[in-house]
């Protein structure tokens, strides 16, 4: 079980687990419950540059499109073809199985929230 403490996240409802300097991101509960039932995820390819608070794909559910935004700079290293294949994982499983991509970080990682910032700002509790 992912430690939510432990993870920073944006105001775009992104979580991101740092680890040396790969980051793993994918959409928060929070996230996947106000999608809906999530249908289809458009992610950048492996080796794509994304770039801190830009568009990197899109996810779509029955209620709406949105779009996701790059947390950090950085270079795409693994793509999780599981949610590729079952968008649906990522109401399932937001925190575990279904992780969106992993970026070999280049630049800072400021601007980030902690656990109770963000519970904060979506009104939840930490």
């Amino acid at each position: 079980m992912t430690d939510l403490n432990a993870l920073l996240y944006t105001a775009e409802h992104e979580w991101i687990r740092i680890d040396g300097d790969i980051a793993t991101i994918g959409v928060t509960d929070y996230a996947a419950e106000q999608l809906g039932d999530v249908v289809f995820v458009d992610l950048p390819a492996a080796d794509a540059s994304v770039a801190s608070g830009q568009v990197m794909g899109e996810i779509e559910s029955t209620k709406s499109v949105s779009e996701l935004y790059a947390p950090v700079d950085g270079t795409v290293v693994e793509v999780n073809s599981a949610v590729d294949e079952n968008p649906g994982l990522v109401n399932e499983s937001p925190f575990e199985d279904a992780w969106l991509v992993r970026v070999r970080v280049t630049g800072d990682v400021d601007g980030l929230l902690d656990r109770a910032a963000y519970a904060a700002l979506t009104g939840a509790e930490a």
